[in-house]
């Protein structure tokens, strides 16, 4: 095993970037007065383990249907610059259906808001990148922030504001802009050689 710190920061702040979980803080709160309570510890620890899970088989299924890494990465790509400009410019290019039985803790808490397509194809596209325990330890920290957050909700609206939480998302859509040309450039490379 052979952990590398600027890996896993690297990983970290993309996946940070792309799960958004402070720009979300609205939402979670919507969540929240809807359902009555949602259950941080379940959230965070369903997201975990969807996003660890992808990451060991997604590779398989994807050489199943005969997808290389390096595509998905650039299809990866795509979908971060999108994230990135949804981010930066306010616009929602992508809506989700949240009329469910099921509780928000689980759907759309925890699958998809946080363990959603951008996740997942991020940790596949950081796959093709990084070593494998670094993500982990990567999704591991992003987890642990999750529940933070999802804890502190109310206490952190209340603190930086809704124009704090727009600053705070446009800057990390800048971030996740410039990571995801930079995912595109190295992995079209090895496509295009």
């Amino acid at each position: 095993m052979q952990l590398n710190i600027k890996e896993i920061v690297t990983a970290f702040m993309v996946l940070f970037a792309v799960i958004d979980i402070v720009g979300n803080v609205p939402i979670v709160i919507d969540l929240r007065k809807k359902a009555g309570h949602i259950q941080s510890e379940k959230a965070s620890i369903i997201a975990g383990v969807i996003m660890i899970v992808f990451l060991f088989i997604g590779q398989n299924i994807l050489s199943l249907i005969g997808i290389g890494v390096n595509s998905f990465a650039v299809a990866g790509a795509f979908i971060l610059f999108f994230i990135a400009l949804e981010m930066i410019l306010g616009i929602t290019l992508y809506k989700e259906d949240e009329s469910t039985s099921m509780t928000a803790s689980v759907f759309p808490l925890a699958f998809p808001l946080i363990a959603g397509p951008g996740s997942l194809t991020t940790l596949l596209s950081l796959r093709a990148e990084f070593r494998l325990e670094n993500i982990i330890v990567a999704v591991i920290l992003n987890v642990i922030i999750i529940y933070v957050v999802l804890k502190t909700s109310s206490k952190i609206e209340r603190l930086i504001g809704q124009n704090g939480i727009n600053i705070i998302r446009k800057i990390f859509g800048v971030i996740l802009l410039a990571i995801a040309v930079k995912l595109f450039a190295q992995n079209i490379k090895v496509l295009l050689a």
